[in-house]
């Protein structure tokens, strides 16, 4: 028997089929091809269609099946994870009302600065562990003073995963940790924030149905079969946003441990059972999967929306044909660049800068010096650099690295970006054979949160580690990059 993993990204929607006794995965697919378009109709917005998400949905589970020849009655659960901090919109006739604003949009910055000040630092500290700031909260208000007569039409409101759980099953449900991703978690009462609702006067009953992250949340429709091909009546029964997921995928369960993902967007996501170091600002604070009130369990998310999509944009516009070339291109040039750097933030708002978006900037680019590897080395090491930044944040708020693990799916494949942090950071960083939809398939059979330590760990594949005999020159490097970005943060 097997069970099915999804991953509901913004670049695109992984499919995963694994085995249900021996945690072995049998394929993953991928679609679409291409990476799904961010459509931004204005400046430092970002939106996609959920019915995109479904569609490609439909069609990987449909491929999957066909090459991997399992019939749709063998798989027993699935799970989901997904794109965290999205606002999906549908009607009373359960249609959707306007394209998804997701993750990195940036147009509520001021709604959730101004509810931050309004309500108060301690208040929102102590009970939401975070400023509303630019979350799907604060989206939702945007659209209720924006777009009032399509919010008036709204029924529910839900996260990007919450969407495809209800297109699976027709069942419109969330999770305490999906709420909490919204700024919607009241950790002192452990209910939905009601205050934060009733400040932005969102009626209540907008909340979907809330289940558990580790139940039967719900079963493949009739309709839903036919267009996914999946069995009806098959559950789901796992969900959690995709960077809960990831560490969930790497064992990242306990305080002091920390998973590393550089996709569209860098996150560090390190778990800790402190309540009180709060850095709302700059690192928010979100119910970890395994978390209980008797055992707390808190993801601390430091986020990088300028990464893998700068890697991604370079690709595009330079005429790369793969990333590995790319790879290549940078590890045949000098650690430094010789002196192009490149500040990789052009996706929106930073959280690590206080929302300020800076944009990304190249520096120093000399037309008798540099060609198209440096560009590549400069642009990867000012990816490094940022989360290497991101990490002196965490490390101020009293976190202590334990370990720092990584999927193989992701700008860590490359040796040039993970020897970089690893030998700034002075730690090790353990690569492990596992994705997103990979880790949403294995979950789907934990039946409850105190089994998440049973959940079978992956091998570590590969680890990356100091290289203590070059880290005057990283350090060098770095801090030329670090003196370049003050400039722009005064």
């Amino acid at each position: 028997m097997y069970t099915l993993g999804l991953d509901i990204g913004s670049s695109s929607i992984k499919v995963a089929l694994v085995t249900s006794d021996t945690n072995e995965v049998v394929q993953v697919i991928k679609e679409p091809k291409e990476e799904m378009k961010i459509l931004s109709p204005n400046p430092n917005w970002a939106e996609q269609k959920p019915e995109d998400w479904w569609h490609y949905t439909c069609e990987a589970t449909q491929k999957l099946l066909k090459e991997s020849k399992i019939s749709s009655e063998q798989i027993t659960a699935i799970g989901i994870a997904y794109q965290m901090h999205g606002l999906v919109l549908i009607d009373h006739d359960k249609k959707v009302l306007r394209n998804a604003i997701i993750w990195c949009d940036s147009r509520a910055v001021e709604i959730g600065e101004t509810a931050y000040r309004t309500l108060g630092k301690e208040k929102c500290d102590q009970t939401l562990l975070n400023s509303p700031a630019n979350f799907t909260a604060s989206k939702l208000k945007w659209i209720k003073e924006n777009e009032p007569g399509l919010f008036k039409k709204t029924y529910k409101f839900m996260l990007p995963g919450d969407y495809i759980g209800y297109k699976l099953t027709g069942k419109i449900a969330t999770t305490a940790t999906g709420l909490s991703e919204g700024i919607l978690w009241d950790f002192q009462k452990d209910q939905p924030a009601n205050f934060l609702l009733d400040h932005y006067q969102i009626p209540i009953d907008l909340l979907p149905e809330l289940v558990k992250n580790f139940t039967v949340q719900g079963r493949v429709t009739k309709e839903a079969s036919k267009l996914s091909g999946l069995a009806e009546g098959t559950p789901i029964t796992y969900r959690a946003g995709d960077q809960p997921n990831n560490a969930l995928s790497l064992q990242v369960l306990e305080p002091g441990e920390v998973a590393a993902t550089a996709g569209t967007s860098g996150v560090l996501y390190a778990v800790t059972d402190s309540t009180t170091e709060i850095t709302s600002e700059k690192i928010n604070s979100f119910i970890h999967v395994n978390h209980t009130t008797a055992t707390p369990r808190i993801g601390k998310l430091l986020c990088v929306n300028g990464c893998g999509i700068a890697f991604r944009w370079l690709k595009e516009h330079l005429g790369f044909k793969t990333y590995q070339e790319m790879n290549e291109l940078a590890a045949s040039v000098s650690i430094g660049s010789d002196g192009l750097i490149v500040l990789p933030f052009g996706n929106g708002a930073e959280r690590i800068f206080n929302n300020k978006d800076i944009g990304s900037h190249f520096l120093y680019l000399n037309y008798n010096i540099h060609h198209k590897a440096h560009v590549c080395r400069a642009v990867l090491e000012g990816i490094a650099f940022s989360f290497v930044y991101g990490m002196e944040l965490l490390k101020k708020t009293g976190f202590h690295i334990k370990v720092i693990k990584a999927g193989n799916d992701n700008l860590f494949q490359s040796p040039v970006f993970s020897e970089t942090i690893t030998t700034l950071i002075e730690q090790p960083i353990q690569i492990h054979d596992t994705t997103g939809a990979v880790g949403a398939a294995k979950a789907s059979i934990i039946k409850s949160k105190s089994k998440t330590q049973n959940h079978k760990e992956n091998s570590c594949s590969e680890e990356y580690t100091p290289l203590t005999e070059l880290t005057e020159f990283y350090q060098k490097a770095y801090q030329n990059w670090k003196k370049e970005l003050k400039k722009r943060l005064v």
